[in-house]
């Protein structure tokens, strides 16, 4: 078992201080990064933006004058005419003029920020939650969230190994087969195939668990955030696998071991080697093949030679049989 988690998660403020005179989205409605969600009074930051370009303006010209200024007293010193003073004055100018029109583009700059400020466009592509504000309030950087917006396509799956098990997802990390399934329930999209993005540094010490994280497709927005979803760990695909009934695999002094009934219906005790569990199967590496039938239920009245009457698992009889079945 896991829950879902968005993929980001945004609280949109306001950058400037001013009253909301538009909202351009509904609320739980799909938005996408650039769009428009609230507009805040532009006029007091229009204004500021004309008054910062005049100020350039006038720079611009005072620049202009004194670098006609600064010209002629150098052809004047060229010609020993004026005084070397005169000089360095019109140079100082000059100089003063080109500081003041680099501050006038910056403060044109930062009016022109500040009105691009009052459209509130969406940070990210995803879902928009419930607004916190309407038209009319007033809004500012120091104020609380406007929107909170999540992103929902891919969505995060978090879910947990125990702590003997992580050597072994370590040991697959770099398998190309390792996936990661989420299906939630009353869902009628089969489990989606995700990506396993994140395992966490340190073990949880109350629970002996290590939390990890995948990146699961959630194209149709079906898996929502805090969404308890079922989650299947795929380290690896075993091609030509030979898998039998759980209960068919039995603990001796020898080791795990099976029944196969052969051919003279006489049973065969086999030592074998299971693998991975696939729900209420178990892969057989070696000691069985795919075909053989082994014996379910009632071991413990069997021995190695004995005359059995198969009869199909769950259909009665001292020993119910089933075939091993091999799998691509």
């Amino acid at each position: 078992i896991g829950t879902t988690a968005a993929l980001e998660i945004v609280e949109v403020k306001a950058q400037v201080t001013g009253q909301i005179i538009s909202r351009e989205f509904k609320d739980g409605a799909d938005v996408k990064k650039g769009d428009p969600l609230f507009r805040i009074d532009p006029r007091p930051y229009q204004a500021a933006l004309d008054q910062a370009q005049g100020q350039l303006a006038q720079a611009k010209a005072q620049l202009a004058l004194n670098e006609l200024n600064l010209k002629r007293q150098l052809d004047l010193r060229t010609k020993n005419v004026t005084a070397p003073q005169e000089l360095d004055t019109a140079r100082a100018s000059f100089a003063g003029d080109e500081a003041r029109v680099k501050a006038a583009e910056a403060a044109v700059a930062a009016a022109q920020v500040n009105l691009d400020y009052c459209e509130i466009r969406s940070p990210i592509d995803g879902r928009a939650g419930l607004r916190n504000v309407d038209v009319g309030n007033l809004v500012g950087p120091g104020g609380a969230s406007l929107l909170t917006i999540q992103g929902l396509d891919p969505i995060y799956t978090d879910f947990t190994v125990s702590e003997p098990d992580l050597p072994l997802v370590r040991r697959y990390l770099d398998n190309p087969n390792l996936k990661v399934m989420t299906d939630a329930e009353d869902d009628s999209v089969g489990a989606r195939q995700g990506d396993l993005y994140f395992i966490d540094n340190a073990v949880q010490p109350s629970a002996g668990t290590v939390k990890l994280r995948a990146i699961t497709p959630n194209p149709d927005r079906a898996l929502w955030p805090s969404q308890f979803v079922r989650v299947r760990l795929v380290l690896d695909v075993l091609k030509d696998a030979t898998l039998v009934p759980g209960s068919a695999v039995q603990i001796g002094q020898n080791g795990p071991y099976v029944f196969v009934v052969k051919p003279d219906s006489t049973l065969d005790l086999r030592q074998v080697k299971p693998g991975q569990v696939h729900g209420d199967l178990t892969v057989i590496s070696e000691g069985v093949r795919g075909g053989e039938t082994v014996v379910v239920s009632g071991q413990l009245q069997l021995s190695p030679g004995a005359k059995v009457l198969p009869k199909d698992a769950g259909s009665g009889g001292e020993a119910g049989m089933q075939r091993a079945k091999a799998i691509d």
